[in-house]
């Protein structure tokens, strides 16, 4: 069964219950492809829409109070509007998404994101007061769901809200992750391990340490992106279509954002400059860097947790939970899963903020076609570093195992370790150390029993984890 809508360039056969109409049905005929719509920006229009109905009722009951019944505009009727928000309060929470059949790569600066949800909120509108999907004599997609709207200000609205929802997300998951390495950091602050520089054993360090950088970028992580809400809180809904506010009442333009605040307990602000927030995009660009940022964080420390718990390093000094069975043939074999996870998706990040980066620039005059697409890529990237850090969380520091022993023991092998000498013998001395150390393939306690260089106890002491571990030394250690 089919239903018959019309538009100015003619006419489509509809799905006779389907929610969607024909802006939606074009759209999709035009946009081929299967690149899923964010089901969270999906929400935000809808919250976006509630403010705009509730504004609206307030504005008419603020009108009547002033002018009586008779205003000099055409108005939505209570049952009308009653079901308007409704619709939209469901959309709001997901509900309908079913029938939002366009994808993320689309032209028209997010009309069609637009248009689809109008059409959704009409019929199920519709529905409600007992009348068929496509009876739009009785409730209109533009003239009742698009009150005092336009996609240039509906749209990019939802996207703040939608993002400024994501990060506080993400600055939680930033943050529990953090604290697991600082508890990996505090456990572990004397256990030795050898540094390494170029993929070389370097001097002295400690596992302590190397989870002290880790919890170091990623407190830095959770404070910048604890910054990002303020970076893009404002926005540009009331400003119509190109941020003039023309054809809106300005009872509209001044309390539609207030009542969006109330309703998502955002700290979201009227943009002082609402061509300004309409035209350019650069707050994308800003926030995007900082989520890119922590993607380089998370990749680093994969990268290295990876390599210390590889088969390449000999006795390995960091074991890596056993998280699935890592081939189809050969049997046994465990790959270090989770940071290839992290490591691909910081790549996939890298990539959207060149996107990002490069369509906030196409911007032409005082509107951004690529909204749509740039909002999409934003969104996946939050996503992306939501899941890396509960995966991280859970599935790699959770199980983690430090091998204190063989850290130890790669450490007094090292003919690195030898610079903890160079105050106590001088550096000529200390390579003969090093020397014979590489050359016999023995510890510094076994070459120094050879060549006598130091008094036993006093290399022991060296040696210890507190004071190899120092910052520097000073006249009392020599």
């Amino acid at each position: 069964m089919y239903r018959i809508e019309k538009d100015s360039l003619g006419e489509k056969q509809i799905p006779a219950d389907a929610l969607y109409g024909i802006h939606s049905e074009r759209a999709r005929e035009n946009f081929p492809g299967n690149s899923p719509f964010p089901i969270e920006w999906y929400k935000s229009v809808g919250i976006t829409k509630l403010a705009c109905y509730n504004t609206y009722w307030k504005f008419r009951t603020a009108s009547e109070g002033k002018l009586g019944k008779n205003l000099p505009f055409k108005i939505i009727n209570d049952d009308i509007l009653d079901a308007l928000i409704n619709t939209a309060k469901e959309v709001s929470e997901g509900t309908h998404y079913n029938y939002f059949i366009i994808p993320a790569v689309q032209g028209g600066a997010g009309t069609s994101i637009n248009m689809n949800i109008n059409e959704i909120i009409t019929n199920s509108a519709l529905l409600k007061i007992g009348y068929k999907c496509g009876e739009y004599n009785f409730i209109d997609p533009l003239e009742h769901a698009n009150i005092y709207q336009s996609t240039n200000d509906v749209i990019p609205t939802a996207l703040t809200i939608a993002v400024m929802k994501l990060l506080q997300s993400l600055e939680e998951k930033i943050n529990m992750l953090r604290q697991k390495v600082e508890e990996f950091e505090k456990k572990n602050r004397e256990k030795l391990r050898p540094g390494y520089t170029q993929m070389q054993a370097a001097v002295p360090s400690s596992f302590g340490i190397l989870f002290s950088t880790y919890n170091e970028a990623l407190s830095r992580d959770w404070w910048r992106v604890s910054k990002c809400n303020e970076r893009i809180k404002q926005v540009n809904l009331g400003g119509g279509a190109i941020g003039t506010g023309l054809s809106l009442p300005r009872f509209f333009i001044m309390e539609v954002v207030p009542e969006l605040r109330r309703l998502t307990g955002l700290s979201l602000a009227h943009s002082e400059n609402l061509s300004d927030a309409t035209s350019n995009f650069d707050k994308w660009v800003e926030i995007h860097a900082t989520l890119k940022a922590h993607a380089v964080n998370l990749e680093k420390m994969s990268s290295d947790l990876r390599l210390l718990a590889s088969d390449l390093v000999g006795e390995k000094t960091i074991s890596i939970p056993d998280r699935q069975v890592g081939s189809s043939i050969m049997p046994g074999k465990i790959n270090p899963v989770i940071p290839e996870f992290v490591i691909s998706a910081a790549h996939k990040i890298y990539s959207n903020d060149v996107l990002i980066s490069s369509l906030s620039g196409q911007g032409t005059l005082e509107l951004n076609a690529y909204l749509p697409v740039i909002g999409s890529a934003v969104i996946e990237s939050i996503n992306l570093l939501i899941g890396c850090n509960i995966t991280l969380l859970n599935n790699l520091f959770t199980g983690l195992l430090i091998n204190e022993t063989a850290g130890y023991e790669a450490v007094i092998h090292s003919p690195s370790v030898t610079t903890a000498l160079s105050p106590h013998i001088g550096y000529h001395r200390a390579a003969e150390l090093a020397s014979l150390m590489k050359d016999k393939k023995i510890n510094i306690f076994e070459a120094n029993s050879i060549l006598k260089l130091i008094d036993d106890s006093k290399l022991k002491s060296i040696l210890k984890a507190g004071n190899l571990l120092k910052l520097g030394f000073s006249i009392d250690d020599l």
